[in-house]
């Protein structure tokens, strides 16, 4: 198959759709790739190093798309890319269609094939493309929460781990999966005192034990999050639908109880956000005021640290890349109920039942 990997162009993005190494394996699969010139600058993988791992280089993004039976990206096409695409042309990247009915619906209108990493999943019923990313932010909500309690930034002026003498800053986290998981990881290791709200009994017993009780957790109701939202320095909203929008666990009325200087991190924003201030800013300008409260909601989080990102990345969505070019889409998801889950757009159908009830959107079934 010929696999296209064309430079992302999302503000601030870095991160590429295929390193060199995976590259390599594809066209030791037999497969063609052409990756567009200078797309892997971000990670520091250069022409030089994709051209000896065996892939033709794209002078352009046209060049790219119109050479590619499959398109392998890491986020959304924007509408320059959505123009690109044709009919029966796989699409392969992160979709978060339930945030973005404009975008749904062009992806409807080419008529491509549009394959979300976001909704694949594994044995155990997780989300193993969407981990690594979920990893990764989860851990930079925590940094930007150190960064922006700073006065210099906008914040309260708080050290997030404090001093001997002076308390730490309180860090609330929304929900115990893997962004909660991991921003409470590095804001303990910080020094913050961290409480966890989550709804599973058998996940804030995880908790409990992987943290040694040095983590808190307490059950998500309406009361506790309003309560500790008015009593925290910063929250970070880990909450996830796979497929569907956010639900909107944050009020704006439990927004304006929090102390001025005040940090949030929305996490959840690529799928409309949990925070009902929320809106999606960029790492351009990733932050803005509201009720005195610094909102820091970049939808690409993880795009920040590109190397890391990348690397992590491609070690959970190649093989499947290679399933489907070895095998055709069809084939492929026919023969593998997890790939199936992430089927989301087929030739002017949306498949995903998720994305198509938050859009109001006719649903229509994939038939194998």
């Amino acid at each position: 198959m010929k696999i296209g990997i064309p430079k992302e162009i999302k503000n601030h993005e870095y991160r590429v759709g295929m390193t060199p190494e995976s590259v390599a394996q594809a066209v030791a699969q037999k497969h063609t790739v052409m990756v567009q010139s200078n797309a892997g600058i971000g990670i520091g993988a250069s022409d030089a190093d994709y051209k000896r791992a065996g892939a033709k280089i794209g002078k352009d993004a046209k060049t790219v798309f119109n050479f590619a039976d499959m398109i392998v990206k890491v986020k959304e096409p924007l509408a320059p890319e959505r123009r690109m695409l044709r009919p029966g042309q796989i699409l392969f990247t992160y979709l978060h269609l339930a945030a973005d009915k404009v975008l749904t619906q062009e992806l409807l209108k080419s008529k491509a094939i549009c394959i979300a990493y976001e909704t694949i999943t594994d044995s155990a019923g997780r989300l193993p493309l969407l981990a690594p990313m979920s990893k990764v932010a989860g851990r930079l909500a925590a940094q930007a929460i150190a960064h922006y309690l700073q006065r210099s930034a906008g914040g309260a002026g708080k050290l997030i781990g404090g001093v001997p003498g002076v308390l730490p800053a309180k860090v609330l986290v929304l929900g115990g999966g893997v962004v909660g998981r991991n921003a409470a990881r590095i804001a303990f290791g910080m020094g913050a005192d961290v409480t966890i709200l989550e709804r599973s009994a058998t996940v804030m017993d995880d908790i409990t034990v992987e943290f040694n009780g040095n983590v808190r957790t307490l059950y998500s109701s309406s009361a506790n999050i309003a309560r500790l939202v008015a009593e925290s320095d910063a929250v970070v909203g880990g909450i996830l639908l796979p497929g569907a929008a956010a639900p909107k666990l944050i009020t704006e009325a439990m927004i304006k109880t929090m102390r001025p200087g005040s940090v949030i991190v929305d996490v959840a924003i690529d799928q409309g956000g949990c925070i009902a201030t929320a809106k999606a800013t960029t790492h351009d300008k990733p932050v803005y005021m509201k009720h005195g409260v610094v909102h820091y909601c970049v939808a690409n989080m993880p795009g920040a640290v590109p190397h890391t990102s990348t690397y992590a990345l491609n070690n959970v969505t190649l093989p499947f890349a290679l399933k489907i070019a070895g095998e055709g889409w069809q084939r492929a998801v026919k023969n593998d109920p997890h790939l199936l889950q992430g089927l989301s757009v087929v030739e002017g159908a949306l498949t995903c039942a998720d994305s198509a009830r938050s859009l109001k959107i006719k649903h229509t079934p994939y038939k194998l």
